[in-house]
């Protein structure tokens, strides 16, 4: 799934073309923000977008007199997220290392034997209106998440055009998302992941994007695109390309 590329020659139309000038124009200098500063904002922006909320300035502000401050559950979800882009920041990109990540980032959310674990049980989506998507069913999650990373690796085997990759990345955010493989902390997962497949083709500067910002910061259109069926049965990917043209943006910051 996540090497169809139904959707590019639209995608190229409507925003990839951009891609190579909007990269050769991002500041990724050290003098523009740090990977360490940016690493703790992407934490931040993410776990904002799961319903944390500390924002970067208390955050920041915490992790230079921690000992002043009381870390509740939502400050040390933010540090186990960086925790975990820090690892990703260091290893290479595979199944083995995102379950290492997943371990990480959910200390605060799971119990410790659903860490780093697929899930066994049935998970849906639920919003005001009640359940808005139910994720494929916990016994075929394996499967789907073995066909995931074949389909990444042979990705990261080929040689591609930065189009190729942020429209690539793309996808395997939208399909990790939709498989829903762990119990919680998908949403995170799936923008760390989206992050470490642009890195691993494009360069590690490239964890510098802004992209959990972007997100957040069009958080209702982040979600209402990431929703192309009631179930993963029903999923019409036709509808894919209102989330493929975001990630892009972010760039223009």
């Amino acid at each position: 799934m996540v090497t169809n590329k139904t959707y590019f020659n639209e995608y190229l139309q409507r925003i990839g073309q951009q891609i190579p000038d909007l990269i050769k124009q991002f500041d990724f200098s050290e003098h523009a923000v740090s990977l360490d500063y940016q690493t703790k904002c992407s934490a931040v922006y993410s776990s904002n977008i799961e319903g944390n909320s500390i924002d970067v300035n208390s955050f920041m502000n915490y992790q230079l007199s921690k000992e002043k401050f009381k870390a509740g559950k939502e400050l040390q979800e933010i540090e186990d997220l960086v925790a975990a882009y820090q690892l990703a920041q260091e290893n290479s990109l595979s199944e083995t290392n995102l379950l290492k990540a997943h371990h990480i980032l959910s200390k605060s959310l799971l119990i410790r034997s659903k860490r780093g674990k697929y899930r066994v049980e049935p998970v849906g989506v639920f919003g005001k209106e009640g359940l808005v998507y139910l994720a494929v069913e916990p016994e075929f999650v394996k499967q789907e998440m073995a066909t995931f990373f074949s389909d990444i690796q042979q990705l990261l085997n080929e040689a591609l055009s930065a189009e190729e990759v942020f429209y690539f990345a793309a996808l395997i955010h939208l399909r990790f998302v939709h498989i829903h493989p762990f119990r919680d902390g998908n949403g995170r997962a799936a923008r760390l992941l989206e992050k470490w497949f642009i890195a691993e083709k494009l360069g590690k500067q490239l964890w510098k994007i802004p992209s959990e910002k972007y997100y957040k910061d069009n958080q209702p259109q982040y979600y209402s695109a990431i929703r192309m069926g009631v179930n993963f049965y029903t999923l019409n990917y036709d509808k894919c390309m209102n989330f493929l043209t975001m990630l892009p943006n972010c760039l223009k910051y």
